[in-house]
């Protein structure tokens, strides 16, 4: 045995030291043409599509517009625009590929997709957030251009309850891999064993044989750590039959191995190989984490020995002014404010996410459950000609492919196969497309549980006639105390709240129940979409579309940061009429006089002061809930003071704001790659002559940018609004506005301008940079 393994030591050595000649990766992005409608032949390589407009992908063209309360997406896609729209690409193989096989990688088009490469339908698929890969092998030439073609058709509505996007709104990839290959996703790395002196990392793989004779191959897998240090190596030798496939399992150990959690998310890469000889054939990277995560009826979620309560929110894929074609960066900082806020889970509502954004998972320490699908069979209001349409015929496709795409996230830590879904779950008929769905996520992934979201479990019996009893952990939507009525009915039953609103009872729901694993606030950011015009987002975000603290989510820090928090909210009007707001500026000084203010806080102990003078000081309720004042308003300063032990640790003040005089930007990065998932959110605040914020300013904002970059949207969180996305100009929403900048050029000077009638212009620079 020793010898057996110093000598696939020395194979593993070999191989990473031998020529290269392992799959071949490019991207798929740039240099398409679009035509929006129908464009009758335009699969065919002799279309004319020299007059379509060119651009690179991703693409969601329903987010240019315009708003109109008659587009057939309705309230469930936001009033923005639907039909049919088609893509073109011409492409080259070099020689060098020639003998190799070649896919394609769409990572997700909206929505009933047909691709055609060179004439030659290769598929369709319905599901508009389904990851899927193409064979053209048989259909590609190397000695003359080869022409791609999609259409991507969202024309029946309506097709969702929320905002879908649509086009070719996620990136592609064209890959060469040689004749002996792993076949898609099937390299699947996990961790049975996870302790902080010892790591067992087990990887399977399958590799396909394409060629006419059996061979003899290594598989073989080299660890490193997030330095690039090797820390283990592994491989197998077996012969392959020439046309078949074989399956390999292997093993490798970690000595003390840093752990993957939500405070230091160590992620290690396993590189693994299939050689013949000293030549590579194919190679796969995989990142993945050490970590041992696990679900417990009496006590909830644990994650490395550690108990845990998932503190989540449900996200909709869409971005806001980027619609469903969202650059990386815009995730990067909705992650980051939702860090902030003491959030540590996310569900994906209510489908397949991008592989990116699930990689961001990884890299920030969230816990996430994935979840596929909103409808079964049964239509729901809004989007009665949605996936209801295809359940039957594509819920197995869709569920194997987005679980073999996603089950290498060590940040996925539970599945979720369904949101209140509407088909009977009192019979057979019931229990049956749930068992399927899960037994079959088991079966490809079985460290993970699986839950569903489900919707009023006391009206349709689930907790009574045995459904609940088949789920490895029992989610529901809202009404807690019906849930934790079940549970202590029930202790054997592991539970945990899919969907949950972000008022005080639901917290302590969380906060007081050893049992219950978490919960995800709907929503973590507001989304487009499932609103009654004039309204066309849903607000009920802890944070609006463009990145601006909401009363919610101010409260929600207190709650849930462990760092000290203060905040301080008014009734906007007279006498505690209004909603919350977070300044000391009325609309109107003349007729407001009678304050209600209230101080979300963690701290021991809060003071508040009016103009230096003391309202008097007020200890943490044992429940959490905010504390009230009640004071005589005067234009100055208010301040709140958070004490610890009667130390001071923190405090927040806002000042009585005048007119407008200046604007303020502010940019969330000013360094730009010229790539897609790059991009500056560049925030313009009015501001008075003393830099106090104008929360009630409206006026409209001006953008320019001259050089090296260009605006991609515009926006300011506005619910009411319906102004383009793609614009140069925005009215400030609450004194505010965003504009969106990404480079257009490798190097360069970015230079933006932002002007308003009767003030000084304001000027940043940001640099394009390889």
């Amino acid at each position: 045995m020793k010898k057996r393994t110093q000598l696939m030591v020395a194979l593993l050595l070999a191989a990473t030291s031998a020529t290269q000649a392992q799959r071949s990766i490019t991207s798929f992005d740039d240099n398409w043409a679009f035509y929006k409608g129908d464009a009758t032949g335009a699969e065919q390589t002799t279309f004319n599509d020299k007059a379509w407009r060119k651009l690179s992908l991703p693409h969601d063209w329903s987010i240019e517009g315009p708003y109109d309360q008659a587009n057939p997406t309705s309230r469930g896609g936001g009033y923005l625009p639907a039909g049919i729209g088609w893509y073109r690409k011409q492409f080259t193989l070099g020689k060098a590929d020639a003998g190799k096989n070649i896919t394609v990688e769409f990572d997700g088009v909206m929505a009933n997709s047909d691709v055609w490469v060179n004439g030659k339908h290769l598929g369709k698929r319905p599901y508009g957030y389904s990851s899927f890969i193409y064979d053209v092998t048989p259909y590609v030439s190397f000695d003359k251009p080869n022409i791609i073609a999609v259409k991507a058709d969202n024309s029946i509505q309506p097709a969702s309850r929320y905002y879908t996007g649509a086009g070719i709104y996620r990136h592609v990839r064209l890959v060469a891999l040689n004749p002996v290959h792993f076949t898609p996703w099937s390299v699947y790395v996990t961790t049975p064993v996870a302790t902080t002196t010892k790591g067992t990392v087990k990887i399977q793989a399958q590799v396909i044989n394409t060629t006419k004779a059996a061979g003899e191959y290594t598989i073989s897998t080299t660890i490193t750590d997030a330095t690039g240090k090797t820390v283990s190596a592994t491989g197998s030798i077996k012969t392959i039959a020439a046309g078949q496939t074989a399956d390999f399992n292997l093993e490798a150990q970690v000595n003390n191995p840093k752990l993957w959690n939500l405070d230091e998310p160590a992620l290690y890469t396993a590189v693994t190989r299939v050689t013949k000889g000293k030549e590579v054939l194919d190679d796969v990277k995989t990142t993945f984490g050490i970590r041992e995560a696990k679900f417990e009826a009496a006590t909830g979620f644990w994650l490395n020995g550690k108990n845990i309560k998932i503190k989540g929110v449900c996200l909709h894929h869409d971005g806001g002014a980027v619609g469903a074609a969202v650059p990386l960066d815009v995730w990067v900082e909705r992650f980051k404010l939702l860090k902030q806020a003491g959030v540590n889970g996310i569900r994906t509502s209510h489908n397949p996410v991008t592989p990116e954004f699930l990689d961001l998972c990884d890299r920030m320490g969230f816990v996430v459950m994935d979840e596929t699908f909103d409808t079964w069979t049964a239509a729901k209001n809004n989007g009665e000609k949605g996936y209801n349409l295809y359940f039957t015929d594509w819920w197995e496709r869709d569920t194997r492919d987005m679980v073999m795409r996603d089950r290498n996230h060590p940040s996925i830590v539970l599945y979720s196969v369904g949101n209140e879904i509407h088909d009977s779950l009192k019979d057979s008929v019931g229990f049956k497309k749930y068992r399927d769905q899960q037994n079959l996520i088991h079966q490809l992934d079985p460290g993970r549980p699986v839950t569903m979201a489900l919707f009023r479990p006391n009206v349709s019996g689930v907790y009574a006639n045995g459904f609940a009893n088949m789920m490895d952990v029992v989610g529901q939507n809202y009404r807690e105390n019906e849930l934790i009525a079940a549970h202590e009915a029930h202790p054997n039953w592991k539970v945990i709240g899919t969907e949950n609103t972000h008022v005080l009872n639901m917290w302590l729901a969380l906060r007081d129940k050893p049992y219950m694993a978490g919960q995800f606030l709907w929503t973590g950011f507001d989304y487009l979409g499932e609103a009654d015009w004039p309204e066309t987002t849903n607000n009920q975000g802890l944070f609006d579309r463009a990145g601006n603290w909401k009363q919610q989510g101010l409260q929600r820090e207190s709650w849930w940061s462990d760092k000290p928090v203060v905040h301080i909210v008014r009734k906007s009007d007279n006498a505690g009429a209004g909603t919350w707001v977070a300044n000391w500026t009325p609309t109107d000084f003349d007729t407001y006089d009678n304050a209600k203010v209230q101080i979300y806080s963690n701290c021991d102990e809060v003071e508040l002061f009016l103009n230096g003078k003391s309202e008097g000081v007020k200890a943490k309720p044992a429940d959490d809930s905010p504390r009230d004042w009640d004071i005589n308003f005067e234009k100055g300063t208010i301040r709140a003071v958070g004490r610890n032990k009667g130390k001071e640790v923190t405090s927040e003040e806002f000042k009585s704001a005048g007119a407008p005089a200046k604007i303020i930007l502010s940019a969330t990065k000013t360094k730009l790659a010229n790539t897609f998932d790059e991009v500056s959110i560049i925030k313009a605040t009015l501001v008075d002559a003393a830099g106090i914020p104008c929360p009630n300013a409206d006026n409209l904002i001006k953008f320019a940018v001259s050089g090296a970059g260009k605006i991609q949207a515009v926006d300011n969180g506005n619910i009411l609004s319906h102004e383009a996305y793609q614009a140069s100009e925005r009215k400030a929403f609450q004194g505010s506005c965003i504009a969106i900048v990404k480079a257009n050029a490798n190097t360069g000077t970015i230079t933006f301008n932002a002007s308003m009638a009767g003030l000084p212009d304001a000027t940043l620079t940001l640099q394009a940079t390889k």
